[in-house]
C-alpha cells in the first residue's frame, strides 16, 4: 500500500495483521499463528506499529484484546497467534525465525531494505499462503521500485486528501498551500514515486531549489505556444507556457497547455492568457507552417503582438540553452507545474522516455529563449 502522510497506511497495516492473527474469514482461510512486524527501528515498532492512535493496541476491539509484550516485543492473541516485532537496523534477527505474515511499516526508510526484506523472505514459510504488507509513502529506492514492477505484487494506493475527513482541516490547508504540485507534495501527500531520468536536462532537486509562491515585478511577459502540426484525435498537445522576466531572470507563470486541441480552441486558450496576463508578445512556433500558426493570427487583434519564432535546431539542442539557465538558478517556476515538470525531467538526449511530443517542454523554451538568450543562442550568464 503506497500511500500519503495521514491517508491511513498504519491504520490498515494494523487492521490487517489482526484480521489474519483472529482467522477473519474475509482475509484468511485460518488463523496464522506467526506474523513479523518489521519497523525502521524499535522505537516506530512500538509508537507507531503497536501502541500508536493506529496501530495494533489503538483499533477498535474485535474481542478480546492481544497482549502486549514490551521487552519480548511480541502481542499474542488468546488464540495463540503470535507477532513479533523486529527492527530493519538489524536485518540478521529476521534469521531463523519463521512466519505465515509480515508487515513490513516504512520500507522505503529503511536503513537497509534490501538485507532486511531478503532475509524476511527467507522466513515467510508457513501455512498455505505466507504474504506480506508493505504501507510506505514511496521513495524512489531500488527494492520499492523493483516490489511496484513485480507481477505477483498487488499495489493500492490512498492519497492524504482521501483521508480528509479524519484530519485537522488546517494541516491539509497548510500542506496543500505549501507543498500541493511540488515534489515533495507529490511524494508525501499524493503518495507518487517520483523519479528523475538520469540523462534528463533537468532535475526535479534544481527545479524545487529555484521555485518561489510568486513572481516579483515584471519588466516583460511573454506567452509561448507550440501548435500541434495536426487537429483531431490523434494531433499532439498545444503547448501553451507564459514566462516573464525581471533583471536577468525568468519566471515561469502558467501551463495552460491543452490536450488535442482544435486551432480555434488553443488559439483561443492563448488569446485568453494573454489578456489574463496583461502580456507584451504571444510567441508562435510556425515550422508547421500552416492552420495553426495561421488561426492564431487570424485571431489576434492589431493590439496583440505576434512573434513567430522557427526552428532550425533540433529540440535537444534547442532545450540545452535553456536547462543552463535553470542550473544557474535564472530560471524559477512561480507555483506548481506538474506536467509540465514531469516533462522537462523525462527530457533526454532521444527525448521523452515514452516517445511523445514534448510540447509543454516546446513552449517552455520558446518562452524562456525569448526573454534571456541573446538573438545567437546563448545564454546570458554571467561567468561562463
Amino acid at each position: 500500500m503506497v500511500g500519503g502522510r495521514g491517508c491511513g497506511k498504519t491504520r490498515t497495516g494494523a487492521e490487517w495483521v489482526d484480521a489474519l492473527a483472529r482467522g477473519d474469514p474475509a482475509f484468511t482461510a485460518e488463523p496464522v499463528g506467526r506474523i513479523a512486524l518489521v519497523a525502521e527501528t524499535f522505537a516506530d515498532l512500538r509508537e507507531v506499529m503497536v501502541e500508536g492512535p493506529s496501530g495494533l493496541l489503538g483499533i477498535p476491539a474485535r474481542g478480546p484484546r492481544p497482549r502486549w509484550s514490551p521487552s519480548r516485543r511480541r502481542l499474542t492473541w488468546p488464540n495463540g497467534a503470535v507477532a513479533q516485532g523486529f527492527s530493519a537496523e538489524d536485518p540478521d534477527s529476521l534469521r531463523g525465525p519463521q512466519f505465515g505474515a509480515a508487515w513490513c511499516d516504512e520500507l522505503a526508510k529503511w536503513p537497509r531494505p534490501e538485507a532486511a526484506f531478503d532475509m524476511l523472505q527467507f522466513g515467510l514459510r508457513l501455512g498455505r499462503h505466507p504474504r506480506a504488507l508493505v504501507t510506505t509513502t514511496p521513495r524512489p529506492i531500488p527494492l520499492l521500485r523493483r516490489l511496484l514492477a513485480a507481477p505477483r505484487t498487488a499495489v493500492s494506493r490512498a492519497r492524504t486528501h482521501d483521508n480528509a475527513a479524519h484530519l485537522a482541516p488546517a494541516f491539509l490547508e497548510t500542506v496543500t498551500a505549501r507543498y500541493g504540485g511540488t515534489r515533495l507534495g507529490r511524494q508525501e501527500l499524493d503518495g507518487e514515486l517520483i523519479e528523475d531520468r538520469p540523462d534528463a536536462l533537468w532535475s526535479r532537486a534544481g527545479i524545487e531549489a529555484a521555485r518561489v509562491a510568486a513572481a516579483p515585478a515584471l519588466a516583460r511577459i511573454v506567452v509561448a505556444v507550440d501548435p500541434p502540426a495536426t487537429s483531431g484525435a490523434r494531433s499532439d498537445a498545444c503547448g501553451l507556457v507564459a514566462a516573464g522576466v525581471a533583471g536577468e531572470h525568468a519566471y515561469v507563470l502558467a501551463d495552460a497547455s491543452l490536450p488535442r486541441a482544435t486551432p480555434e480552441a488553443w488559439a483561443g486558450a492563448a488569446l485568453a492568457l494573454y489578456h489574463r496576463l496583461a502580456a507584451d508578445a504571444l510567441v508562435v512556433e510556425v515550422n508547421q507552417g500552416g492552420e495553426m500558426a495561421s488561426a492564431v493570427l487570424r485571431q489576434c487583434d492589431p493590439a496583440v503582438q505576434v512573434t513567430p519564432v522557427r526552428a532550425t535546431r533540433g529540440k535537444f539542442l534547442r532545450a540545452e540553452p535553456v536547462s543552463l539557465l535553470y542550473a544557474q538558478g535564472r530560471v524559477h517556476h512561480a507555483g506548481a507545474f506538474p506536467a509540465l515538470e514531469d516533462e522537462l525531467c523525462d527530457f533526454g538526449p532521444d527525448g521523452l522516455s515514452g516517445g511523445g511530443s514534448p510540447d509543454r517542454l516546446d513552449a517552455l523554451v520558446w518562452a524562456v529563449t525569448a526573454l534571456l538568450l541573446d538573438g545567437g543562442g546563448a545564454p546570458r550568464i554571467r561567468g561562463l
